[in-house]
């Protein structure tokens, strides 16, 4: 049977990325972002509805996301569903928590670095020359 564990999404950060480094010397951050929903009820009433998702990145990825946005920025994650299982020390039950594992991320907007104020970061395509068409050719300047 085949598996597939694949997310896509896009929200913003609901807090600045909890950066910290692992005794092994790995990298990890940990974060929420907010994804909002907007639709019109049959009411005619427009709707919101907010999900919080937890993520979690790791080595540089984290590093660069933990560098580059802060709280409130729109960012687009892909990744994977991991779910942390666990006994709960006060009742002895048993707690789970889903959340994403990303594995790549883009940015949305442009913004200044939090840290220096002076490194602009610009989605990928942005600042990119466009394509010039062709000029028209001319059967006679083909040479064969």
């Amino acid at each position: 049977m085949a598996n597939l564990n694949k997310v896509m999404l896009i929200g913003n950060l609901v807090r600045d990325i909890d950066l910290k480094t692992l005794p092994s010397g790995q990298s990890i951050g940990q974060f929420s972002i907010a994804i909002n929903r907007n639709w019109v009820g049959q009411d005619g009433e427009k709707r919101e509805e907010v999900t919080f998702v937890d993520c979690e990145a790791w080595a540089k990825t984290a590093e660069i996301m933990a560098k580059y946005l802060s709280k409130g920025r729109p960012v687009y994650v892909e990744g994977r569903l991991k779910q942390d299982v666990w006994d709960d020390k006060e009742t002895g039950q048993k707690r789970s928590k889903t959340k994403v594992v990303v594995e790549s991320f883009q940015f949305l907007d442009s913004g200044k670095d939090k840290a220096s104020g002076d490194i602009e970061v610009k989605p990928s395509g942005v600042g990119r020359k466009p394509l010039k068409e062709p000029p028209p050719m001319n059967p006679d300047d083909v040479p064969f």
